[in-house]
């Protein structure tokens, strides 16, 4: 639920509706089209990055471009240096 909140994504929905009402009686045009284009990629955006953040919050891998992944990539990094700790400790 908290995802369904994030500032991304309740901007993109807020923004949608103004384009709605804002495009609802004029003509189509191009400046229409792109501006729904542009939205559309918005919101696209907006649930890829709720869709990381649920993902690296579960533990799951991220994808490589992602805002999160070298945050990811460090959290796993630590992890593996306290197991190599914790087994070099275990063999003395």
């Amino acid at each position: 639920m908290r995802y369904l909140f994030s500032t991304g994504l309740f901007g993109a929905i807020t923004t949608g509706a103004s384009l709605l009402r804002g495009t609802r009686e004029t003509p189509i045009t191009w400046r229409a089209v792109l501006a729904w284009l542009s939205w559309g990629i918005s919101l696209a955006l907006a649930i890829g990055a709720a869709v990381d953040m649920r993902r690296a919050e579960h533990g799951i891998a991220v994808a490589v471009d992602s805002p999160l992944a070298p945050k990811q990539d460090k959290r796993a990094k630590k992890q593996l240096k306290a197991i190599e700790k914790a087994a070099k400790a275990t063999k003395r």
